[in-house]
Order: structure tokens, then C-alpha cells, then sequence
């Protein structure tokens, strides 16, 4: 067979099957003639007992002469021992970003998160994430993607910058099973917006106040007694919502005034009950056929909506900005001002990471005010001392 050339490519005409010149002076260098008249460069070669075939690029494209060096390019790729074909397998295998996303959610979150924090990924990824990013190949996401869609996200940072942490999350997880190289993760160096802090404190004469009102509602039967006894065990013990509307009876170990959860958002932990929590639980029916504390209407159930009445009795004393969060701040704020270490409160509160109790540390300033006042009148010198007038 000649060398492959332009005039030789002009002269082949098409048949009804693929045709193939191969050339006689570089192995492998061909050309592909299909029944339609297209005419393909082609490098046919081995990698180990496998034989493959590549294509160059189409005649017109490429004249001759650089089909020929593509060809020598690639025999010393091959020589090397690599395969020019392997970065094509790659991409051609390569997964869509939103096929991704769903295996992430279910290997990640539905398997290693407790239920809301699993379900609050999903729900981020699933309404927050465009089509558009989801269809792309999995290594074409780049930061400047992730920024769009965070930054499209203005008008509700919060729910912006959660889910940018879901992304930065994913794409670790891409790194780690090989979908992406390592060290390439396109939301690492997005900037959340700023957070206007949600953290709302009550007083203690709020906390009186909602005391007394509940107190009310209660004499008044306005609500269930079961939503009073949340509400109080929240105020009192700084629990999540989720442990105490999910709590047990069998949790409750009377004898060391303790609930001992066997888990929840942080693992197992011991929530420890004061008199007057005790005093909540001991008011509280307790039913053969509901093993749960707060029972919901359904049977056998908890209850399981404490915004709505919240909502109703939060707007009845004034405190239509507080949340059901917010109790729990509350009595974090309480064990501030009376001194208490972030450690004890730390431990209190069930928190995992030292950086999430250390968001109270500025309350710790009155507490401290008042030692140095409660110390500084121990140490009175101001009699001692004589002033002199001029």
C-alpha cells in the first residue's frame, strides 16, 4: 500500500462498506473511508494484547501531512506505555454532575446523617440546584459555576450559604472516590454572605413572663398539656426540639434525675433534669399504649407540629421574634450570666465541637463585671484612703 497522501485521499471513492488505506511507511497511520464519502484518519495500534484504533480527525480538517504527525505522536505516547485512548475512555465515562449528586445523597447523607440533617441536604440539593449544573460532566464544574449559583441565591443567604457548605461537602466526597482530582474542589474558595445572627436571648423576666403564660393557657386548657410540658422542658433543659418532642419514658432515669438518650444529633447523651423539670414530667398522663412523654394526637404517636401553637402563645406574651431555637439560646445565655464555663455548658447543651458553644462567649462580660464588683467590695481600701484638698 502507498503512502498515504492527497492525492492518494482524493482518488479513493466511497463503496457500501467502511474501506481502510492503511499506509506503508508509518504502522498503523490509516484512513477510513465510510459509505457516505467521509473521509477519517485513523491510528491503529496495541496496548498489550489489546488492539485499539483512535481517530486522528477528518481529511479537510487535517491535511495529510498532520494526520501523519497526530499519528507519530501518539506512537510515542504508546511507546512510553500510555494509552491516548485512556483520557477519552475517561471522559466518556465520565458521570453527570446531577447523577453524582444523587448517589452523594444517598451514600453520604441518607446513610452517615441523622434524619433532618439528611433530609435538609436533600431538600437544598433537590430545589436549590439548577438543571443546568446538574447535566454538566462532573470535572467541567468550576468555581466560577458554584459562585453563580450561590450568587443567584442573594436574596436568601442563609439558605445560600448552607447550601454551598452541602456543595463543598460534595465535591470532597468526589475527590475521595475519584471523580475529581484531588485538591480540586470549585466551592472551597466561594464566599458565604454575611449572616445577620439569629440568636435571640430572653431575659429572665421574658422568661418569667412566658412562665406565667404558659401558667395561664394552661388553668385556661387554650392548649394541649402536652404542648405546655415542651415548652417548659425546652426552657428548662435547653434540649432540641426533636429530643424532647421524640422523647421516651424509658429514657428517663428517675433515681439520678437524668434523661439518657441513646441518640441524637451528636450521639448518645444525658440531658440533666433540674427540680422543676422533674417537676414537669411528674404532672404528665402517661399512657399504656404510647410510650412517648409528649404524645401527639394520633395514637401511639408524639406530637409532632409545636410551631403552630408556638406561633399562638409566642404572639400572646409579646415575643413574636423569639423561635423555638431561640429557648434553647435562652438557657444557654442563663448559664452564662450565672458563670458557668463553656465546657460545663458545652457539655450541657450536647454540643460536639468547642466552636459551637464558644458563639456565647461575649455574654460571659456581666458575669464577669459582677465578680470583679463582688471582689472589689471584699477589697474595700476606699476608707484608707484620705483625700487632700487643695
Amino acid at each position: 500500500m502507498p503512502k498515504i497522501t492527497k492525492r492518494l485521499i482524493d482518488a479513493t471513492e466511497a463503496t457500501g462498506k467502511d474501506a481502510f488505506l492503511w499506509d506503508d511507511e508509518l504502522a498503523g497511520f490509516g484512513l477510513k473511508v465510510t459509505p457516505s464519502g467521509r473521509k477519517v484518519f485513523v491510528l491503529q495500534y496495541r496496548i498489550g494484547r489489546r488492539s485499539r484504533r483512535i481517530t486522528l480527525g477528518t481529511f479537510g480538517a487535517l491535511t495529510a501531512d498532520q494526520a501523519r504527525s497526530h499519528a507519530q505522536a501518539a506512537l510515542r505516547q504508546i511507546a512510553r506505555g500510555d494509552d491516548p485512548m485512556a483520557e477519552r475512555d475517561l471522559k466518556r465515562a465520565e458521570k453527570a454532575t446531577g447523577e453524582l449528586l444523587d448517589q452523594f445523597l444517598q451514600e453520604h447523607a441518607d446513610a452517615k446523617l441523622k434524619g433532618r440533617s439528611s433530609a435538609e441536604y436533600r431538600r437544598l440539593v433537590e430545589t436549590l440546584v439548577p438543571f443546568k449544573l446538574r447535566r454538566l460532566p462532573i470535572t467541567e464544574i468550576g468555581r466560577f459555576h458554584v459562585a453563580q449559583v450561590h450568587n443567584g441565591l442573594v436574596k436568601t443567604p442563609y439558605q445560600a450559604n448552607r447550601l454551598l457548605a452541602v456543595l463543598r461537602k460534595f465535591f470532597n466526597w468526589c475527590e475521595k472516590n475519584g471523580f475529581r482530582a484531588d485538591h480540586s474542589n470549585p466551592a472551597l474558595h466561594v464566599e458565604p454572605f454575611k449572616e445577620r445572627k439569629r440568636e435571640r436571648f430572653l431575659s429572665p423576666a421574658e422568661i418569667s413572663h412566658l412562665g406565667e403564660l404558659l401558667a395561664v393557657i394552661e388553668r385556661e386548657g387554650g392548649q394541649s398539656p402536652f404542648v405546655i410540658a415542651a415548652l417548659r422542658l425546652l426552657i428548662l433543659t435547653g434540649a432540641r426540639l426533636s429530643e424532647i418532642l421524640t422523647l421516651q419514658w424509658d429514657w428517663i432515669d428517675f433515681d439520678n434525675s437524668c434523661i439518657r438518650l441513646p441518640d441524637s444529633k451528636t450521639g448518645a447523651k444525658t440531658i440533666y433534669l433540674s427540680p422543676p423539670a422533674m417537676q414537669v414530667l411528674a404532672s404528665l398522663p402517661r399512657y399504656e399504649d404510647n410510650s412517648h412523654v409528649i404524645c401527639g394526637l394520633k395514637k401511639g404517636a408524639c406530637l409532632v407540629n409545636l410551631q403552630k401553637p408556638w406561633r399562638a402563645i409566642r404572639k400572646r406574651a409579646g415575643l413574636d421574634n423569639v423561635r423555638i431555637h431561640d429557648l434553647r439560646h435562652s438557657f444557654a445565655s442563663i448559664a452564662v450570666s450565672s458563670g458557668m464555663s463553656l465546657p460545663m455548658i458545652g457539655k450541657l447543651l450536647g454540643h460536639s465541637q468547642p466552636q459551637t458553644t464558644a458563639r456565647y462567649a461575649h455574654l460571659a462580660d456581666d458575669p464577669m463585671k459582677l465578680a470583679a464588683d463582688q471582689i472589689g467590695r471584699k477589697i474595700d481600701i476606699m476608707p484608707a484612703l484620705h483625700v487632700v484638698s487643695s
